[in-house]
This record gives structure tokens, sequence and C-alpha cells, in this order.
């Protein structure tokens, strides 16, 4: 890397530490509603513990990580300077202060609506500004992607876009896209009520634009892993990748169906139709699409790699693998839960089927398999990738991050599975209390005790990883250069599979498409405003 190190180690370093409050966050928050501890007698602080941590999961972490992974994918893998440091530093700034404001208020009580901002309960107006210089931040790291890219094309005009890269700008122009939703709701229905410019709010309407966030935001906080998957898994255990075009052909499937889908989100909401929850389900499901594309990439580029190692006859290649591998690990039980998480999604995005776990512990446990399992664990070994570059030090201890990486998963099992179990039996998510003296919810005292205990897991699994990050030292030896997988078959991809803009075309045509007759049907309709609920002292 030419210049970018200091601000790549920045978003890293802000991300995890704000990451390492967030998992002590979640773990008081399954302490203090477990049958282990007396109730602490205010629900506001475990509603204000909720809205920190799910604010930090959501927006900080991964937007720091995404930024960050992209900035040092930028000068790797195309090899250059990176153009626009200046502008680069001034939205990893604008992200710090977006993220302390909202931090602070929600500190102080004054913003306890949790990260999906839940309309017509209104918080403080600088929280909501908080998360606006949050995603304007990361807007300037989409421009400086785009610039640089463009830049690199003109020098190349030939050349293939490098697959990380691809996948880094097809994330960028994702979350530019995704992030609109959640910009008009803040900007022209949340920030009039939250000044006291209006005293009520069209919750429906609000809730329809968050929703145009709320799914295809998944997808953004994946993209980091799914160029893990392609472009450092390969590599990182000895082989090379089975298909440089069906990645490409997975980002840019993102793209497109990631974005009209957020309204299976609201099939319980009554105020959008039925037949546009059809619509949204039905595209829900292929969403699956590049996924199960990408599962199969993956695993036919880790047989390659069992095959040179000698494994023989159908699955003697596993037995080949390279077990003792952190990378190994890690995208094997990225899988797994990536496995158990989508198969949880598929009952999510079923219009009948959710309504018997609408609104339960089923669906923390959902997208904590999905978002704190398989993402989380990847960024995990980004960032162990990325760090002797970073911090020119000597390979890090392979012992310590399988030890690391193997608590975060049994953490996360043990912490996710009694959730979807007590969500089938209808345990609400999202309360401050729970009086396990009551009959009918006695024998769920054992399944958050487990909880609990598989949330200390995760406590002292990310504690781990913050002290191998804090342990590398700078080395006098002379880092080796960084290099992403290279594809077993090396062949120019299709000119449509080199550039973004029929898939970035498709992406905004469908979100018009699957938005626009619900979201003008609401903004017109009469009398569709409520009164808000003020949320802490105004």
């Amino acid at each position: 890397m030419y210049l970018a190190k200091r601000l790549v180690l920045a978003h890293f370093w802000v991300a995890f530490i704000a990451f390492f409050a967030a998992v002590l966050l979640g773990e008081w928050q399954m302490y203090v509603r477990s049958p282990l501890s007396p109730w602490v007698n205010n629900p506001e602080y475990y509603y204000r513990s909720v809205t920190g941590h799910g604010t930090v999961m959501g927006y900080v972490l991964p937007t720091l990580v995404a930024m960050g992974f992209g900035y040092a994918i930028s000068e790797l893998a195309l090899k250059r300077p990176l153009i626009g440091l200046r502008w680069a530093w001034a939205g990893f700034w604008l992200v710090i202060a977006g993220t302390l404001m909202a931090a602070t208020t929600t500190a102080l009580g004054k913003s306890s609506i949790l990260y999906t901002f839940y309309p017509p309960m209104i918080g403080s107006s600088f929280y909501y500004l908080g998360v606006v210089l949050v995603v304007v931040g990361s807007w300037i790291w989409v421009a400086l992607m785009s610039v640089n890219l463009y830049a690199w094309k003109k020098a190349n005009p030939d050349a293939t876009v490098p697959l990380a890269m691809y996948g880094n700008v097809a994330g960028a122009y994702l979350w530019a896209w995704t992030s609109v939703g959640a910009a008009i709701e803040i900007l022209v229905l949340i920030l009039p009520a939250s000044l006291g410019f209006t005293d009520t709010i069209n919750a429906g309407l609000a809730r329809v634009f968050f929703s145009w966030t709320l799914h295809a935001i998944v997808y953004f906080w994946l993209m980091p892993a799914y160029i893990a998957f392609y472009t450092l898994f390969p590599r990182a255990i000895g082989g090379r990748l089975y298909s440089d075009t069906m990645g490409r052909v997975a980002f840019a499937l993102f793209l497109v169906f990631s974005m009209p889908i957020g309204i299976h989100h609201l099939f319980a909401d009554p105020q959008v139709g039925a037949g546009f929850k059809f619509v949204h389900a039905a595209m829900t499901a292929m969403v699956s699409i590049p996924t199960l594309l990408t599962v199969f990439t993956i695993v036919a580029s880790a047989e390659v790699v069992g095959r040179l190692r000698g494994g023989k006859g159908p699955f003697g290649w596993v037995k080949a693998l390279p077990w003792d591998n952190p990378m190994m690990l890690a995208v094997t039980f990225a899988f797994i839960m990536l496995g158990f998480g989508g198969a949880g999604g598929i009952i999510n995005m079923s219009y009948q089927l959710n309504e018997s776990i609408h609104n339960t512990q089923w669906v923390t446990g959902h997208f904590h398999l999905i978002f704190g399992g398989a993402i989380v664990i990847m960024y995990f070994m980004v960032a162990y990738e990325l760090w002797p570059q970073l911090r020119s030090s000597n390979p890090l201890p392979t012992k310590l991050i399988r030890t690391q990486l193997w608590l975060w998963f049994i953490g996360m099992m043990i912490l996710t599975m009694p959730w979807h179990l007590v969500g089938l039996y209808g345990a609400p998510r999202r309360m401050a209390y729970y009086d396990y003296t009551h009959p009918a919810l006695e024998p769920q005292a054992i399944t958050v005790t487990i909880s609990t205990f598989g949330g200390l897991l995760l406590v002292i699994s990310a504690a781990m990883f913050l002290f191998i990050l804090a342990r590398a030292k700078p080395q006098a030896a002379t880092v080796p250069e960084f290099v992403f997988a290279k594809p077993v078959h090396p062949t120019r991809p299709p000119a449509v599979l080199n550039k973004m803009g029929l898939w970035v075309a498709m992406m905004i045509a469908l979100t018009v498409v699957n938005y626009g007759y619900p979201i003008v049907q609401l903004a017109l309709m009469p009398d569709a405003s409520v009164p808000i609920i003020p949320v802490g002292e105004r």
C-alpha cells in the first residue's frame, strides 16, 4: 500500500473498538433479561443500550470496515496511489463526528428509538443528524471509489477490472442507493418532527422509506465478506479461485436483487397492499441466487486445493484441506452460520410463515447469525489478512486466531439457537423485562440463560481479537507484497461483467417499480399522519 495505510488503520481501529463496546452492551442486555440478574428497575436503560448496540452494529462498524477495506483494495488491487486522500480523511472525520453525536444523545436517554428509528417515536434531532453525517461521510467513500476506478480504466482502457475492485465498487454503489431511503425518511419526515416544525408524522410512509434501506443494507454489510470469499480465501489456503466470472455475476446480481425486497419486513403493516407484499416476497427469494452461486464457487475452489493436496474419492478432498489455516476455519464457520441464517430467512420472507415468527426472538436469532455470525467473522479475517501490511508486522499468531474464531463461532451458535426456539414459542423480541415466575414463561428461563453464556463467549472472543491486533508490532523485515487470489483459468470476462452501468440501471429501475406506487399512494393518502411520541427530554 502506498498512501492509505494510516487511513485504513484509522477506519479499522475505530470500527473494532466501537464493535467491542457494542458487544459488551449486547451481553449486558442478555444478562439483565435473564434469571441470573434482578431487573434494573428502569427499562429506559435497556432501550438506550439496544439503540446504542444496534446503531454501532448496523451503521458504524460495517460502514467503517467497508470504507477502510475499500481504500485498501483501491491501492492493492489497482496498484496505484489512492486519489483523493484528503477527501477520504474528511469522510472519516464526518463518520466520527456523526458517531459521537448519535452516541452522546443515546447515552443521555434522548434517542432510545432503536437503530430502525420506529416512528412515530421521535428522539433528539442530534441523533438523526449524527446518522446523516455517518451516511454523508460514507458517500465520500462511494465517490472516491468511482473516481479511482475511472482513473484506472482511463489509464488501462483494455484491461480487466480486478475482481476485488469490481466487488468493492459494486458494494459502494449498492450502499449509495440503499441509503437514499433512510436519508429521505430522516430529512423529509423525521427531522421536521424532531425539530418541532410539526407534531405529526406519516409513520406508514416513513416505514416504507426505511424498508428501502432495511434489507438491502444487509448486502452492503455482506459485500466485504463476499470480496474476502472470492479474493482472499483461495489464495490464503494455497489455491486459486474456481471462477472469476462467477464472482462478477454474484456481485452484479446483488445490485439487481437486493434492493426491491424490503417490504417483506412490512408484512404486518396494514398500510401496504398485499400485492406489493407478494412482489417483494418473490424478489426476496431471488436474492438467494448470488449466495448459492457463491457457495458453489467457493466450495469448488476449496476442492481444487483438496485435490492438489492429495485428496481422493468423492469426499477425500475435504479431509485433505488445510484445517489448521484460520481462513479455512473462518469460511467454514461463515458458511455454516450463513446456512442456518439463510434458512431462517426463507421463513421470514414467506407471507404465511412470517405470521408465526413476526417480531419474535426468531427474527433476532436470524439476523445475528447472518450479521454477527457470517459477516463479522469475515470482518475478522479481512483485518487479519491486511494487518501485516498495515502495521509492517510479522504474520499474526495462527493458534490464537484459531482459538478466537472457535470462540466466536461457538458463542454465536449458543447465543442464537435458543432465540430461534423461543421465537417459535412466541417470545417477543425487544422486551425490557420477562417475569420468569409466570408459568407460561418459566420454561424459557433456561434458554435465556444459555444465550447469556453464549454472549459471554462472544465478549471473550472480541477481546481476543483486539488483543491480537494490538500486539502486532512493526518489524524491520520487509513485508511480502499483498496479492489477491488468481482464477484457475484466467479469462477475459464479458464486457457487461467488466462494467457497472447495466447493473446499476437495473437496480434503480427495479427499485422505482417496486417502491414507486406504495410511496406515492402513502404520500397522497389523506389523514395518514399520526401524532408523534417524543422520546426523552426535548
